[in-house]
């Protein structure tokens, strides 16, 4: 059996948008160049706003979360960006959240490193060449969330199809006093969360500790984490400043497998018996990140920015007959010039930065978990390594055309390395290999009237494959005869670099209805890096291959309405649609196929009425269409609608807030992510994680000062 080098296809775009909803107001706004921090007091809320501005500036799609005042659990990054058009994220029960934008990373199985997105925590790179670990993004201690889909990361350095992610930490200047943080619910689920943070003239500083348990909705499912942070900052001088930032956590958790259709519509609650068998589970026993960014005002028009990012983060996977255990360390670092002078007589912004993610160790120990073919567990089965740096320069600029006409062009350099080689029981077979690549880009912005922009851009992307997947991606085995490495990949096998070709047009804007934004895209992909799982637990095989050429496209629309308001209070109606139509162009085996993975229909709403003394109370819904889990389509998980509730209180004065919430009122039976295989041929294979059934939790904050 052959497996993805999959021969995919392309299917001409049809967008069907049978909305009337439409995107995010925007007035032109002057550009904030000025990174010096006034002593004033800043509110999370604030910040938000001033991002929200910042960001309807680039010529396509964005979107600010604001993290800190959410009423509601946020367990893992799929709480944090539910209620957003065009991100897809699910959780398949623990903090390995699977999280796609266009398509981005689309068969990336949870819990592994994520791809296709470049992911910053305070604008200091965290995606790496290995791709982007997940365990220090701690919700509680997030002020934001950044998002630019697609080409608009370039300004940021970010070049893969999904574009960038920025978690920004709480600091003092938003998160003044003493911050207790407690929630608790179903299934043995806790969360604990402490912070203190204040202003001290010319220093501001956020101390945090968090820490959480839950049992799993699944059996063998149970985790933990706790860990700590800082960011401390301090104005040097009135054009100089710096701030540091620290960050540890460990966390740990059973794996119980992927589930049939049968099973979850039957028993979602099982775990794989496979998984049992063998224990399976994932200990991270502990990430480490300290990180600087420094802000030089050179002049009343021009900055210069450095970051720099020591980034430690070992793993021990215990999730298959063998034990992995990795030394991970990274040195990522940034460079950024932004300058607005005039260019051809016009108002011009021009920025220069550098990006670079850098291996210091990627290092992998293999040996038996269990006593096989004779020899006992612990036996050394293999090492190997695969390390890898990216490095990307990119030059942009912003030049406005007219009163209301904004031109942006951009141009991005990438040199790519990889390093990759199984070390023993052999040596040999070794795989050195570096490239260059480029990545322009283009975009207009009209301001058709004050509530009405409208935004286009034509751009091209590109990804390198991940080092590690050289070797599980290889063809390469050790012969019989190589003791207990027989059977494993000896060797790497080179791939390509996935690239795509995507034009966005969208507009975004205020009406009668409400906030609205709306964006469409089409992206031609050449050698698209998907994943297929080839052999199942407790042999655990998922491999990563270039593909023949795909077909992303779709349509984003967001709505943020006021439906009533009067003296006691505002009923309001969130809502976000998403629509993917991810597709093979023309593969020898799979022709027109779907890309299996995620759903073609996704929307999320929430509907919820605020009343004047601080009370508060929401419905909420979560629709998806089914999912393929092969790439034959063969065979189909199902759809979803989920329904929940929640009640609240903020405090007039801030000091505290308390809320209640009822996840999946009716105990809907859903699978939430989909690790696809090849060709099921029809059957119902163990492919699907369960979302999780009905479910209580309640939480509370108080704030001290």
């Amino acid at each position: 059996m052959s497996y993805p080098s999959c021969r995919f296809i392309v299917v001409p775009l049809c967008l069907a948008i049978g909305l009337a909803l439409s995107p995010a107001t925007l007035a032109a706004t002057q550009a904030n160049t000025a990174t010096t921090l006034d002593a004033i007091q800043v509110t999370a809320a604030d910040a938000s706003a001033q991002a929200r501005e910042r960001l309807r500036r680039l010529p396509g799609a964005s979107n600010v979360i604001d993290v800190a005042s959410t009423p509601r659990r946020l367990a893992s990054s799929a709480d944090v960006l539910a209620y957003q058009p065009g991100i897809s994220a699910a959780s398949p029960g623990n903090e390995g959240t699977k999280v796609s934008i266009r398509g981005s990373g689309i068969n990336r199985g949870p819990g592994a490193h994520g791809s296709g997105i470049a992911v910053s925590i305070d604008g200091l790179p965290l995606t790496g060449a290995g791709g982007t670990p997940y365990e220090l993004l701690e919700p509680l201690w997030l002020s934001r969330v950044e998002v630019l889909r697609g080409a608009n990361g370039m300004t940021r350095g970010a070049l893969a199809l999904g574009g960038a992610i920025d978690y920004i930490s709480r600091s003092g200047r938003d998160s003044p006093g003493l911050q207790l943080h407690y929630e608790a619910g179903s299934r043995g689920y806790q969360r604990r969360g402490l912070g203190w943070g204040g202003v001290d003239g010319e220093h501001d500083y956020y101390l945090a500790y968090a820490d959480t348990e839950f049992d799993g909705y699944q059996r063998h499912a149970a985790g933990d984490g706790q860990g700590a942070m800082a960011n401390l900052g301090w104005q040097l001088r009135p054009d100089l400043h710096t701030r540091l930032f620290v960050r540890y956590r460990q966390t740990a958790h059973q794996t119980p497998g992927r589930l049939t259709r049968a099973q979850i519509r039957n028993d979602p609650r099982a775990a794989n018996p496979a998984n049992l068998a063998i224990d399976a589970q994932r200990p991270q026993p502990g990430s480490s990140w300290i990180g600087n960014v420094t802000t030089l005002q050179l002049d009343a028009d021009s900055t210069l920015q450095a970051g720099l990012v020591y980034h430690r983060y070992p793993m021990d996977l215990n999730e298959s007959l063998y034990r992995q255990q990795l030394d991970y360390a990274g040195l990522n670092a940034t460079l950024d010039y932004q300058r607005r002078h005039p260019l051809f007589g016009r108002d011009s912004e021009t920025t220069l930065g550098l990006r670079l993610a850098h291996d210091l160790d990627a290092d992998v120990r293999e040996s038996l978990r269990r006593p096989a073919n004779g020899y006992p567990a612990g036996t050394r089965t293999r090492d190997f390594s695969h390390h890898g740096s990216d490095s990307t320069l990119h030059l942009g600029n912003r030049l406005a055309l007219a009163e209301r006409l904004e031109l942006q062009t951009g141009l991005a350099l990438v040199h790519t390395r990889r390093d990759v080689q199984v070390r023993w029981p052999q040596t040999g077979g070794r795989l050195r290999e570096q490239d260059w690549d480029y990545a322009p880009r283009l975009g207009l912005s009209w301001q058709h009237s004050t509530h009405t922009q409208w935004f286009g851009n034509l751009s091209r992307s590109l990804e390198a494959p991940h080092p590690w997947s050289m070797i599980w991606g290889s063809n390469q085995y050790f012969a019989a005869g190589n003791g207990p490495s027989s059977g494993r990949q000896s060797a790497p096998v080179p791939m390509r670099s996935q690239t795509a070709t995507t034009l966005e047009l969208g507009a975004r804007g205020q009406a009668a209805l409400g906030q609205w934004e709306l964006t469409g895209y089409h992206a031609h992909l050449r050698h698209e890096l998907l994943s297929v799982e080839l052999q199942p637990a407790p042999n655990l095989f998922i491999a990563e291959n270039n593909a023949s050429p795909t077909l992303h496209r779709g349509v984003e629309a967001g709505l943020d309405s006021t439906l009533w308001q009067a003296a006691p209070g505002r009923l309001s109606l969130r809502q976000a649609y998403t629509f993917s139509d991810f597709r093979y162009r023309g593969d020898a085996r799979f022709g027109r196929n779907r890309l299996p993975g995620l759903p073609r229909h996704a929307y999320q709403a929430e509907l919820r009425f605020d009343h004047g003394s601080g009370l508060h109370a929401a419905l909420s819904t979560d629709y998806a269409s089914r999912m393929a889990v092969d790439y034959a389509n063969s065979y189909w998980a199902d759809s979803r609608i989920v329904f929940g509730s929640r009640i609240g209180y903020d405090a007039p004065d801030g000091r505290w807030q308390a809320w209640a919430e009822v996840r999946n009122l009716g105990d809907r039976r859903y699978a939430a992510t989909v690790t696809p295989g090849y060709d099921d041929a029809g059957r119902d294979l163990a492919r699907s994680t369960p979302g999780e059934g009905r479910s209580v939790y309640a939480g509370v904050r108080w704030r001290l000062d």
